[in-house]
């Protein structure tokens, strides 16, 4: 008797192979030298963790203490900042054959905006000139959902025009045309992934779950959450996040290759603040301000499309309201 696929991520590991093995001229992600830049952050060290199985693995970070796994399992840890070209010098040699771009300062408002762009945009420049001098040619980079502003939604990756409300998704939008004229000036490959809002275990401050817990743990009686409550976005869960990722690399060859990673589906704020405040057992009082969104920069309603990721063989295994409980449920059992 033939065996079932247990779960979509089992499906997904099957249909994969198939596609490489379909598809010349892929990079297939096994027996790689790999640098992940932001390997220590929430993404990149789950990245990291799932390619150091059958890869070999640099981090470059700015800081390696937040990262919670070993340097040595197939890993090697450099820690250093990246709008340095020393840096970038020692970590990309000509042995790498991918880079994996996660590093970036992602505070959506941050009170600096101008060392944010330009920061940002420092490290993609260094990196892909970096890239050139030692003749890698591949890299992968960490987008955002914010490079589209307040677009019609669900919003393809074709939408146009891209106008950005914040610095950060300036950067964003910047930094991928940076990539595009290396891809079509110098023969790269790249792939760009535009994200959703991603969520669970090590996921930082500064994003709605974990400054709901840490806010009701400081006091249990009330929730003051930033705007009307009313905002609603796509979450998608870490471990579907990534599986997307290397399904995109593997699958895809085009000099470039822009692909939103979501779900099809939204939560609004109110419904994340009942769940946080469900799973913590407590019955704060929330209250809310009179504003449509959390801060200046704040898109209040982002939906993704995710055909075109769904048309190359992959989707999501949660969407969101089940990806933010999971979280939710991981991350104050941890605390």
């Amino acid at each position: 008797m033939q065996n079932k696929i247990k779960n979509v991520s089992e499906f997904h590991k099957v249909v994969r192979v198939l596609v490489i093995g379909a598809n010349e001229g892929v990079v297939n992600l096994d027996g790689k030298q790999i640098l992940i830049t932001g390997g220590c952050g929430f993404i990149g060290s789950h990245l990291a963790e799932q390619l150091s199985s059958n890869n070999s693995v640099t981090i470059v970070d700015r800081s390696t203490d937040r990262m919670d796994v070993e340097e040595g399992k197939g890993m090697k840890l450099i820690e250093g900042d990246l709008s340095d070209p020393s840096v970038v010098e020692m970590a990309i040699t000509s042995e790498i054959d991918i880079v994996f771009h996660l590093a970036a300062d992602k505070a959506v408002n941050s009170g600096d905006i101008t060392a944010q762009f330009d920061f940002n945009n420092k490290m993609t420049s260094n990196i892909l000139a970096r890239m050139k001098e030692v003749g890698v040619s591949n890299i992968a980079f960490a987008s955002s959902s914010t490079v589209y502003g307040e677009a019609d939604f669900p919003t393809p990756e074709n939408y146009t025009p891209l106008e950005p409300i914040s610095v950060y998704g300036a950067s964003k939008l910047a930094s991928e045309a940076l990539l595009s004229a290396y891809a079509h000036g110098f023969d790269y490959t790249t792939w760009i992934f535009r994200f959703a809002n991603v969520v669970g275990p090590r996921l930082q401050r500064g994003a709605v779950i974990p400054d709901f817990i840490e806010k009701l743990k400081n006091d249990s009686s009330v929730l003051h959450v930033l705007g009307n409550g009313h905002q609603e976005k796509s979450y998608i869960y870490i471990e579907d996040c990534i599986e997307a990722m290397c399904w995109i690399v593997e699958a895809t060859s085009d000099p470039i290759n822009t692909y939103n990673i979501g779900t099809t589906t939204t939560i609004s704020v109110r419904e994340i603040a009942e769940i946080v405040s469900k799973e913590m057992g407590l019955s704060p009082k929330i209250t809310y301000t009179s504003s449509d969104r959390g801060w200046v920069g704040d898109v209040p309603r982002m939906s993704l499309s995710v055909e075109k990721l769904m048309s190359i063989g992959w989707g999501p295994e949660l969407e969101s309201e089940d990806a933010v409980r999971k979280a939710v449920g991981e991350m104050v059992s941890i605390e």
